[in-house]
């Protein structure tokens, strides 16, 4: 992390904050009058008013040894200089100056300010600020209502600007996650011209895009802000939003029908999204916001994300998905369907409130293009071969009821019925929705266009659902008239012939045959789990039926299922019936798959056919991304890119801690020259005795 600090009006610079405790905080100060020289400084803290979505600031009231009361507060430019007194012109249009630059290089501004506080004002505010903040109802609202009492007439300090380095692989996630046809909006407190730098650096904008941007740092509306009447304010911005929000619809509407037209992107900051956001105008914005294929909301709160979010989310009725890695993302995070926290350095309540959690922005390419998408035609799988297996077993007491006149006669004993989904079909689903994938992890992430299938819902749809039903009916009329008709002229080795319970039972061991063997044809990957899910399945059936049949006791039905397995297996009509009616049943769904796979093929099965040959090399090291022929210069550095980091606890520094990767470097044997601040950090990194805090009368 690189930090650039800019300052103004500060006498001396505080160089390191050395102990704090909850109502003082020790500085170490370089003196005023003798340089060279340093002097620990305490300040005590009076009152803090706290960061939320509608201040976008914070503020801390301080004491000084001599007595001074001070009043310090920082936050975004747009509310710092809501709240300046008059004047000092000049130093404002530097600032404003120097903040567009550090945008413009991608930089995180804060502006600074302060104002002095003479003691009678201070007690008078701090009885109402005891007792808003003692308050048992409302008790937010009121202390943002005190807070707005002496958070006014505020002095420009100047401002800061911090660079926030990207996480390692990000722009490459964002390109591929549009390529799978997921558009993706950044939501983000920064500037806008932090924000534009940030959407080119991570590929969501470039040049070739028709950009509408619509923001409040306009001539016309700062000369409105400098009259100070906030009614006129509030009307003016309104109308400049709307007029801004048609012209770019009309002009997005045409682009969008023409055949060669460019991508769109919509850039808005925050408080022209406070006016875009209201009843009479959102149904504009969110129509703009669906034809572009990038948005950026910057200068935006934490209750902006959350409405935003649910303006897609209930007005588009898309599915949404929120990651933000720090508290000011929770209210997005909980408004979306799916939650994903990011773990980090910004602390964990992101990752408390998410459905997800991840340790950086890259892994959600796995997240979604590969675990998603496996679980989402594992669940589809699971949900239609559930409802075709019932529903087949299902029908074939159907058929039977036509021949009993419907009179509530049995077709299955009421232990064949019960154990069918608990024991004889249970298991080799639940292995298909643990393990089936129908491309590798690489391949998925190779080609994120196979996302687009679940977009666009290709394996759950009615046309699916009919054609499993279709193939449900035909079989259980095979299953039933095939056995029935076959059974009609059939007897045992007694000569006696087959009655109710031998027709039913030889019914249903062709149906567990059947639909278990069904399930391996829609297997995209076979394991030994799923031969043995199958194999068991069918196993427990004739295990349960050589002891269910083979015993009798004086509670039985008599002889209803008594030997009958027995003296079927005794018959050649048991073989021959067992052989041709699953081959006869599943006949019409080979003839399908295959003509559908030839001549109707889904994305993921040409990507099956293309890698056929190959094997699953998920987890070799070329599928990262790095090519295997590297120059010796492009090995070396990618070695280094996969060394451990160390990230520095020192106070007073926002850079990346050097100093161990010549360390880690030398374990592997990879030659990693030091940095040349190494040695002005460990030096500043010396133990030092800790000063005694002083005592404050």
């Amino acid at each position: 992390m690189k930090g650039v600090f800019f300052l103004t009006r500060i006498r001396f610079i505080s160089e390191a904050t050395f102990w704090r405790t909850p109502t003082m905080i020790y500085v170490r100060e370089s003196h005023v009058e003798r340089m060279g020289k340093i002097h620990d400084v305490s300040y005590e803290i009076l009152n803090v008013l706290e960061f939320n979505s509608t201040r976008k600031r914070q503020s801390v009231v301080c004491r000084y040894p001599d007595g001074r009361l001070v009043l310090y507060c920082k936050g975004a430019d747009t509310v710092i200089y809501e709240r300046l007194v008059g004047g000092s012109d000049d130093l404002k249009k530097v600032t404003r100056e120097h903040l567009e630059k550090f945008g413009s290089a991608g930089l995180r501004t804060l502006c600074l300010a302060y104002k002095d506080l003479a003691p009678d004002v201070y007690e008078s505010w701090n009885e109402k600020f005891i007792q808003a903040k003692s308050s048992l109802r409302d008790r937010e609202r009121k202390l943002d209502e005190v807070a707005e009492l002496i958070e006014k007439d505020l002095i420009l300090i100047g401002a800061t600007a911090i660079e926030d380095k990207l996480q390692e692989g990000v722009p490459d996630c964002i390109e591929t996650l549009s390529r799978a046809g997921i558009k993706i909006w950044v939501l983000t407190g920064d500037k806008m011209e932090t924000a534009i730098n940030i959407a080119y650096a991570c590929n969501l904008l470039n040049n070739e895009m028709k950009q509408f941007i619509i923001s409040s740092e306009t001539d016309a509306i700062r000369e409105v802000e400098e009259r100070g009447d906030q009614v006129e304010i509030a009307r003016f911005i309104k109308e400049e939003v709307k007029k801004q929000l048609k012209k770019c619809l009309d002009e997005a509407q045409q682009y969008f029908h023409s055949v060669a037209g460019p991508k769109l992107a919509l850039i808005i900051d925050g408080k022209c999204l406070m006016y875009a956001l209201d009843p009479s105008l959102r149904i504009m914005l969110l129509n703009l916001s669906l034809n572009c294929s990038s948005v950026v909301c910057c200068r935006v709160s934490p209750l902006q994300k959350a409405q935003v979010t649910s303006l897609v989310k209930k007005g588009a009725h898309k599915i949404t998905l929120s990651i933000g890695d720090g508290a000011n993302d929770v209210s997005m995070i909980q408004a979306a369907h799916i939650g994903v926290g990011i773990s980090g350095l910004e602390g964990m309540q992101a990752v408390m409130a998410s459905d997800f959690a991840i340790a950086q922005f890259r892994f959600l390419k796995d997240l979604l293009l590969v675990h998603g998408r496996w679980s989402y035609i594992r669940l589809c799988k699971v949900v239609t071969y559930f409802f075709y297996k019932n529903l087949t077993f299902t029908l074939t007491q159907f058929w039977f009821t036509f021949y009993t006149g419907f009179s509530g006669q049995r077709f299955y004993d009421d232990w064949f019925q019960s154990l069918y989904n608990v024991i004889f079909t249970a298991l080799p689903v639940i292995i298909v929705g643990l393990f089936d994938k129908d491309v590798s992890s690489s391949l998925s992430k190779r080609y994120p266009e196979l996302y687009k299938e679940g977009i666009k819902n290709m394996f759950f749809k009615w046309r699916v659902v009919a054609i499993w039903a279709f193939f449900a009916v035909y079989q259980s009329l095979v299953f039933y008239y095939f056995v029935t008709v076959s059974s009609s002229t059939s007897q045992g080795s007694s000569g006696k012939m087959f009655g109710l319970w031998d027709v039913s039972t030889m019914a249903f061991t062709c149906v567990v045959v059947t639909v278990n063997l069904r399930l391996l044809m829609i297997c995209n990957s076979i394991t030994r789990w799923h031969y043995i899910s199958v194999g068991g399945s069918i196993v427990a059936w004739f295990l349960f039926i050589f002891l269910y049949s083979g015993m009798m006791t004086p509670y039985d039905r008599q002889e209803n299922i008594f030997w009958v397995i027995y003296v079927l297996m005794s018959t050649f009509y048991f073989y021959i019936t067992l052989l041709l009616v699953p081959v006869a049943a599943l006949l019409g769904d080979f003839l399908y798959l295959g003509v559908q796979r030839w001549f109707f093929p889904y994305d993921y099965q040409i990507v099956q056919e293309i890698h056929k040959d190959e094997a699953d090399d998920s987890g070799r090291t070329d599928l990262l991304g790095i090519d295997n022929q590297l120059t010796p210069d492009e090995a070396r550095s990618y070695a280094l890119s996969q060394l451990p980091r160390e990230l520095s606890k020192h106070t007073g520094f926002a850079f990346d801690s050097p100093g161990y990767e010549s360390f880690f470097a030398s374990q592997l044997g990879v030659y990693a020259p030091q940095k040349a601040w190494d040695v002005a950090r460990r030096a500043s990194m010396r133990s030092k005795p800790k000063p005694k805090p002083n005592k404050i009368n």
